[in-house]
């Protein structure tokens, strides 16, 4: 029988109303502080009015500040108690994890190697990038490249700079995409860690921590704000 999603998360969410049915929750690492988690429940929660975030035994409301986050059970408290808490039911973005073959793909893993050179989330270069030896890292998309008429309806390809011409999306382009090693692209890919820019470009884990990478920056070398292949 497979274990519930809330196994192993040491934070969970309610509504004072219902203090038996979890609205959600999450396995806390340190680089998750208080206002990240504010940041995190603004995503999924819709209060339909003001709230604050109160830890069950604590003396006031959860400020968004950096001091980390605390486990523990954290309640939504409305100003209005009549109104309802909803969450949202929109369906995450599947990543399909491959190794590229494509024309296309085989340019953008090109150009994601010759800007990065190392994996920017554990920082380890590649010794033997100077001979075309790339076994054990990989390029990962930052938008899921299967859902590139989703890319599309978002606008996102106005971010996009470098394209290979005026109908190319830029979902293969070098600034939606980053040098990882293999194990930690399948981590990324599965939705394990995810990248902060609103925190310093921080990293941020979901789950056990099995690299140790949770709290460290991504590396400056996809990101120079002199080079116009940085991601956007």
């Amino acid at each position: 029988m497979a274990l519930s999603r809330s196994f192993d998360r040491n934070v969970h969410v309610f509504d004072p109303q219902r203090p038996e049915e979890p609205l959600g929750g999450l396995y806390l690492n340190p680089s998750v502080t208080k206002g990240k988690f504010l940041r995190m429940l603004a995503v999924f929660i819709h209060p339909n009015g003001h709230y604050k975030v109160w830890r069950e035994g604590a003396e006031a409301a959860l400020n968004s500040s950096a001091e980390p986050l605390e486990p523990g059970r954290y309640y939504i408290i409305r100003d209005s108690p009549d109104v309802a808490i909803t969450v949202s039911h929109e369906q995450c973005i599947t990543r399909a994890y491959s190794r590229t073959v494509s024309r296309r793909d085989r340019h953008f893993r090109e150009q994601v190697r010759a800007r990065d050179g190392k994996c920017v989330i554990t920082g380890n270069s590649n010794p033997a990038a100077h001979r075309g030896y790339w076994s054990g890292f990989e390029a990962a998309h930052i938008f899921p490249s299967s859902h590139e008429e989703l890319f599309k309806a978002l606008d996102f390809p106005r971010h996009i700079t470098l394209k290979a011409g005026c109908s190319d999306s830029g979902i293969n382009s070098c600034q939606n995409g980053l040098l990882m090693q293999s194990n930690v692209h399948q981590q990324f890919d599965s939705f394990g860690f995810g990248i902060d820019p609103d925190d310093s470009y921080k990293i941020t884990f979901f789950m056990e921590d099995a690299f140790g990478l949770d709290g460290r920056i991504l590396d400056p070398a996809c990101r120079n704000p002199e080079d116009e292949r940085k991601v956007w």
